[in-house]
């Protein structure tokens, strides 16, 4: 992939571009990726979305279309079918900001046209990595670490979490859903996108909880890998229509989000490289028989040393510009397989080299949560003063005034919540600190 310095012209107007990225979801990850095909391209991109934000207003580079349930496959099927879509004839690549949304994009996705680019795994795939207990069989297989994980199949409207077996040893364990989309139709007390528990008494407690909502598919419940944030990594890898990794991008999270509904987020990023854990994942990648993008969470284990893998996102994820920022930019792969039909046959993996600090953080928050861990505070400080800083939402290509001033008042809220949500000092895990082979290369 051939990554270029100069700035490309920006089309004025949509309609003489020569593809249309259609991004559904307003959030920080969707802005990250209209921003990406900007930068790359000159392009505007349309963003779907029932429910505006901030993020996406009072944009020089990108417009926004109503739909009044994203989420719902027919509703959005309609929507891709009006205005303005319907007026323009040229390739256009959707793309989804959520797992959920992922889900939804395949099940209206063979009722598109074929202008239509759709750059997602199989319905099979997807279920194998990101819905039943294939993941972790398919890791086993392809010789990938993962945490020790059993489940809760609620599928069962007769399930007695009262009588169930559950875990009665290996506390704190993490509990997660399997499906999103169906996660995110029900509602209860103190619903998260992931949830800690500390004692089988809690495990039970919320098992009801989930149980009561109507969630009916299966929970990951997963042994809880000692340290704080720093010990979390990311992985992208892009895989072409024969599941081939093209790319690899990979990094250390510095601050996750804590905030109820975005726990687990990267906040902050030192990015790098790690050849070990690529290969792992390709093994993984071309068992699954995976296409498009697959974000990685992993954490490092410093009761055995190992890099584990968690899960895979089957999208690039919502602090993607981490990898755009490096120099890399991602959504290229997307245009030259889906629009331009031009990737070699031949070639060789390529991994983003580019050590640079993904934030959406102030400085001073990464410092508050980093600074038990001087080396690292050290390695992060040095990048930044090189400037090697990339925030998504400090775009130039941006003017308006209202947005610039939205995104000074966003630091001081991001500053304000994580002091609220997280403690570094509890979470801080001594002695837990991986060899040097597995931080970012400098």
């Amino acid at each position: 992939m051939s990554q270029s310095t100069a700035r490309p012209t920006s089309y004025a107007s949509i309609a003489d571009q020569p593809f249309v990225p259609v991004i559904v979801g307003a959030h920080v990850g969707g802005y990250s990726l209209v921003r990406a095909f900007h930068e790359g391209y000159g392009v505007k991109s349309l963003v779907v979305t029932g429910a505006t934000s901030w993020v996406v207003e009072n944009s020089a580079i990108l417009e926004v279309v109503h739909c009044s349930d994203a989420h719902d496959p027919e509703v959005l099927a309609a929507t891709l079918a009006g205005a303005p879509f319907d007026g323009l004839v040229q390739p256009k690549i959707l793309l989804a900001t959520s797992d959920s949304l992922v889900d939804v994009i395949a099940l209206m996705r063979d009722g598109l046209d074929d202008s239509w680019k759709v750059p997602y795994a199989s319905d099979e795939s997807l279920a194998r990595a990101t819905r039943k207990h294939t993941f972790e069989e398919a890791a086993q297989r392809a010789g990938v670490t993962t945490p020790a994980t059993t489940f809760i199949d609620l599928g069962d409207p007769a399930y007695d979490v009262v009588a169930a077996e559950l875990p009665s040893e290996g506390y704190p364990l993490i509990v997660k859903p399997t499906a999103p989309a169906a996660w995110n139709r029900v509602t209860f007390e103190g619903q998260a996108k992931v949830h800690t528990v500390a004692t089988r008494d809690e495990l039970r407690d919320l098992v009801g909880r989930v149980q009561g909502s109507g969630y009916r598919e299966t929970l990951i419940v997963q042994d809880m890998i000692p340290g704080d944030d720093t010990g979390m990594r990311i992985l992208t890898c892009y895989c072409d229509k024969d599941s081939r990794v093209r790319f690899a991008s990979y990094g250390r999270t510095l601050i996750e989000e804590h905030a109820p509904g975005l726990l687990g987020v990267p906040a902050a990023i030192l990015t790098g490289q790690n050849r070990e854990i690529v290969d792992e994942a390709v093994r993984l990648l071309a068992e699954l028989k995976w296409v498009g993008y697959a974000n990685f969470d992993l954490k490092y284990d410093p009761r055995d040393g190992r890099t584990k893998f968690f899960e895979l996102n089957p999208r690039l994820g919502r602090s993607n510009y981490y990898v755009t920022g490096t120099g890399f930019n991602p959504v290229t792969w997307y245009v030259d397989e889906y629009v331009h039909d031009n990737l070699p046959e031949e070639f060789e993996l390529v991994e983003a080299d580019t050590e640079t600090v993904y934030s959406v953080v102030p400085v001073r928050t990464i410092r508050w949560a980093i600074e038990r861990h001087p080396d690292l505070w050290a390695r992060t400080r040095r990048v930044i003063k090189a400037g090697g800083l990339r925030n998504p939402l400090h775009y130039r290509a941006e003017k308006h005034p209202v947005r610039w001033a939205k995104i000074l008042a966003a630091g001081v809220s991001y500053d304000r919540k994580f002091h609220q949500y997280y403690d570094p000092e509890a979470a801080y895990h001594p002695g837990g600190e991986p060899a040097d082979s597995d931080l970012p290369r400098g």
